[in-house]
């Protein structure tokens, strides 16, 4: 649309000052500018990059813009990032020689489909993370047992190194502002992106500019995401908002005296009012005010009216053309309209060409990137606000059935995975929008977009929505529709997959699906296919659901009938899968027999040379998972030397892999067998290795929180590092309500507990803490069955009521500890001589002597069979006497005096 820029002086002073930091080196900083559609964000963005190549030197200075597109923006993923770094990247030919300008002389098709690969070839080393990364999705979304959550660090490791390369690209060249417009439809991956560049700007010669439209904000969808995420940006000081408000009546009146030098001075006031400043609608009105209008004469009284008022100037034909063009969005071909229509091609390029000249419609446009090499013209109504008035102006089924064939337009009988990502979108969009004719279409569609964002570009959120889309589609298909079930089954894994790190115990994560619901969905689906590859996997996966849902026995009971699954169908791959997975999980309930899976899982890899394929990703993360927790079910066990030796040879092995997943749960491992020994000095070695690990790897981790209590729990005992302690334990608590792992969740609040004891002084602040934490232990546990820490709980209760002087309540924790204790036998995680020990100290305090003295035995028993069983004399005379508890239980410290 054809305005002119007026006003807006205290917006382009803040542009201006954002620009003058950034080039006179006080660092950069970033805005975004927030208003409903038609206030004239982009035109303010336009301005500001107009003056600034009129006001400043070549070389000064450089502005570069990007525009998210709307309809497919938001599944675009790094879209917005990709066309940065292209531009950033123009002039730099001296790192890489002809590098770029390949990627810059590739067709349009070739750059939109092949983002990772126009990244890769951009940032250096993120070709080998998302090859990793692509291994590790797939042995994620192949097994059905993979944890999710190990592939956010390739997510944000991904970020972080694109983020470096974008910075290293602005170093090169002058100082630089980007401009976003249109925000609302950015993609995740390059939200995220820009999550971390935000971070990084203060000191750098780099300022971000982002406009964003409000009208969808507060709907839920892609918008309120965005709207969401900036909220936290400003909240977190990472940039300024700044509302774009209607135009003030000055402004009205120089955009009249500019457009409309004829009309009378009462008109520019009759607008304000009307209007309320719309910078489009005061264009629009403008448009249709003639001089031989009565001022007096009301205007019309909504865009809506002004814009249907121009529809009616149209024939019928012509308005069909636009309807149809409208249908496929705000930028349109006219090859698209001409084959939905039926129409010769010559013909719709002559009538399109003639609306536009004639009735301030449309307007010519460039065509998107896909579409550049096709004959056609390009088209696009002059505003957004128009656009929508003149595709709402049809039937619901005048919309499908457009949208039907403008699907099968652009399609044109070829292969959907050929084509360009952008195409692809558009494809999919149009199925979407299609009707009943279109579901099983829409459902292969976006399951491949799904795939292809998971495994491709570890766009994981844009790969979740395509998910959604699919289910959605499969459940309107008719039952008797014969790839229904096949197809519902492949996108709840997926999605379920995809969605496992927000699970947090609930049914129905932030935003998500009713997991659960999905999960037995797909499960009852499988069977229907009559296929045990499916059963087994969606059996599996129903076992995750129920853990996070309903706790750890209906878990179990689900895991182990995915193991009978597994024997029956005979093949020996899915059976160790399962087999690893159920005695992992397993273990937390009853010690011996996961002992007995992990051991049965390790005799069928040394057997099978076929589960020995380390080219299978499924079946090398099933053996590292396997292989560490045999280790560690070991050490629980009392096998301290075995533990030992088989966790040291195992962090060994992941050290020398390229993927590296599993590493910081194998170093965790290994922490705890050297602390179990009291070599403490190696275990805060290996706990440094594991957080730096994952720190490269950036994002958050359940591992990594974990790693980092463990470190604190190391640190708290030097009285000048309490501090440093309590900072990091709070840190390490924080990550893991963040990431929410059902297991890790209540072992690292115990910690945090345990720690607070420990550092606890006379004034008892620390004791409240530590007691409302392991009170909220007690009560998750009783839902989630994780006994192992329900016991720690209990213990660590009444050592606080014990440090609180209440004796009684005191010892009524103290046994009931070891009540559940002597129901289960040995836990993991659990020291069964800690538990014993405490119960003692707080029964002795009771004055319950005999009592304490028979817990006192069976403590110093505990520990004398696991000291029988290391094999090493300075490993165990270092078990029995570097080893604060051991020491304590060997001398009877608070019970025997």
């Amino acid at each position: 649309m054809r305005t002119r820029f007026v006003d807006r002086a205290e917006h382009m002073d803040e542009l201006r000052s954002l620009l003058a930091d950034v080039t006179e080196g006080r660092g950069g900083r970033a805005i975004v500018v927030d208003s409903v559609s038609g206030m004239g964000k982009s035109a303010l963005l336009q301005a500001f990059e107009a003056e600034t190549a009129a006001t400043h030197a070549p070389g000064t200075c450089r502005i570069v813009s990007a525009r998210c597109q709307p309809s497919i923006g938001s599944a675009l993923h790094y879209g917005t990032i990709v066309e940065f770094l292209l531009h950033l990247a123009q002039d730099q030919e001296v790192k890489q020689p002809g590098v770029f300008r390949r990627l810059l002389n590739r067709t349009g098709q070739g750059v939109v489909r092949s983002a990772p690969e126009v990244l890769s070839a951009i940032v250096p080393g993120l070709g080998a993370l998302f090859t990793l990364g692509r291994e590790v999705a797939e042995a994620s979304l192949a097994s059905g047992s993979m944890p999710f959550d190990s592939l956010l660090p390739f997510q944000q490791g991904a970020a972080a190194q694109i983020v470096d390369a974008l910075l290293d690209l602005v170093r090169q060249g002058p100082p630089t502002v980007l401009l976003i417009d249109d925000i609302q439809h950015g993609d995740p991956s390059s939200l995220l992106v820009l999550d971390r560049l935000l971070r990084r700007l203060p000191g750098e010669p780099l300022g971000l500019v982002l406009s964003h439209t409000t009208d969808g904000a507060y709907v839920d969808g892609p918008e309120a995401t965005v709207e969401e995420l900036l909220h936290d940006w400003a909240k977190n000081g990472l940039l300024r908002r700044r509302v774009l408000g209607g135009l003030p009546h000055d402004a009205v009146a120089e955009l009249v005296r500019f457009r409309r030098p004829e009309a009378p001075p009462a008109l520019s006031a009759q607008l304000s009012r009307l209007t309320a400043g719309h910078a489009v609608f005061v264009t629009l009105c403008l448009e249709e005010w003639r001089p031989d209008t009565d001022p007096t004469v009301e205007l019309p009284s909504s865009l809506s009216r002004v814009v249907e008022h121009r529809l009616r100037l149209l024939a019928d034909s012509d308005r069909e053309l636009l309807m149809i063009g409208a249908t496929q969005g705000e930028t349109f071909l006219s090859r698209t309209v001409a084959e939905v229509k039926g129409a010769p091609h010559d013909e719709v390029m002559e009538r399109l060409r003639l609306i536009a000249a004639q009735h301030r419609l449309i307007q010519p446009a460039e065509p998107p990137q896909w579409a550049r090499m096709e004959a056609s013209d390009c088209y696009r109504f002059e505003h957004g606000a128009l656009w929508g008035v003149a595709y709402g102006r049809q039937t619901p089924q005048q919309m499908r059935s457009r949208h039907a064939r403008i699907a099968a337009a652009l399609t044109s009988g070829r292969s959907l995975d050929g084509m360009p990502l952008e195409r692809r979108l558009e494809i999919a969009r149009h199925l979407r929008n299609g009707g009943t004719e279109c579901l099983l279409a829409s459902a292969e569609a976006h399951y491949g977009l799904a795939r292809d964002a998971a495994m491709e570009g570890l766009s994981f959120a844009e790969a979740e929505r395509h998910c959604e889309e699919v289910i959605k589609a499969v459940r309107d298909l008719p039952e008797q529709e014969e790839s229904r079930d096949e197809w519902l089954v492949r996108a709840v894994e997926l999605l379920l997959s995809l969605t496992e790190v927000r699970w947090r115990g609930r049914h129905q994560p932030v935003g998500g699906p009713d997991i659960d619901a999905l999960a037995a969905e797909a499960e009852a689906a499988a069977r229907r296919c009559c296929s045990p590859e499916l059963a087994i996997r969606t059996t599996l996966l129903r076992g995750k659901t129920l853990l996070a849902t309903q706790g750890l026995v209906p878990s179990l009971a689900k895991l182990r009938a995915a193991v009978d699954l597994a024997e029956q169908h005979g093949d020996p791959v899915p059976l160790f899968v399962a087999r690893v997975e159920y005695g992992r999980q397993v273990s937390k309930r009853r010690l011996a027999d996961g002992l007995a899976q992990l051991q049965e899982a390790e005799r069928m890899y040394a057997a099978d040379p076929r589960l020995g394929d380390t080219g299978d990703p499924v079946l090398q993360h099933a053996r590292n998972l396997g292989e560490m927790q045999l280790g560690i079910t070991l050490y629980d066990s009392g096998h301290l030397s075995e533990a030992q030796v088989r966790l040291s040879r195992c962090a060994q092995r992941l050290r020398d892999e390229p993927l590296k997943a599993e590493l910081p749960i194998a170093l965790n491992y290994l922490a705890q067998v050297h602390m179990g020994i009291g070599a403490y000095g190696e275990a805060e070695e290996v706990l440094r290795e594991a957080l730096a690990f994952e720190a490269d790897r950036g994002g958050d981790s359940g591992w990594h929180a974990y790693n980092k209590a463990l470190l604190a729990h190391l640190i708290v005992h030097r009285p000048t590092e309490r501090d440093q302690a309590l900072e990091l334990i709070a840190d390490a608590w924080a990550e893991t309500e963040r990431t929410w792992l059902a297991n890790l969740v209540p072992l690292v609040r115990n910690l945090y507990a345990e720690l607070l004891v420990l550092a606890a002084d006379p004034s008892g602040d620390l004791l409240d803490q530590a007691d409302r934490l392991a009170v909220a232990t007690c009560v998750e546990t009783r839902r989630s069955g994780m006994i192992r820490s329900e016991i720690a709980a209990h213990s660590l209760r009444s050592r606080i009521l014990l440090r609180r002087g209440d004796t009684a309540a005191a010892q009524e924790q103290a046994r009931h500890a070891v009540r559940i204790l002597d129901s289960v036998g040995d836990m993991p995680a659990l020291r069964t001589e800690e538990v014993l020990y405490h119960s003692a100290v707080a029964l002795t305090a009771a004055g319950v002597r005999q009592e304490s003295h028979a817990l006192l035995e069976r403590a110093r028993r505990e520990v004398a069979r696991k000291a029988e069983l290391i094999t090493d004399d300075v490993l165990r005379d270092r078990f029995l006497t570097r080893v604060p508890l051991n020491h304590a239980i060997l001398h009877g410290e608070d019970v025997d005096r």
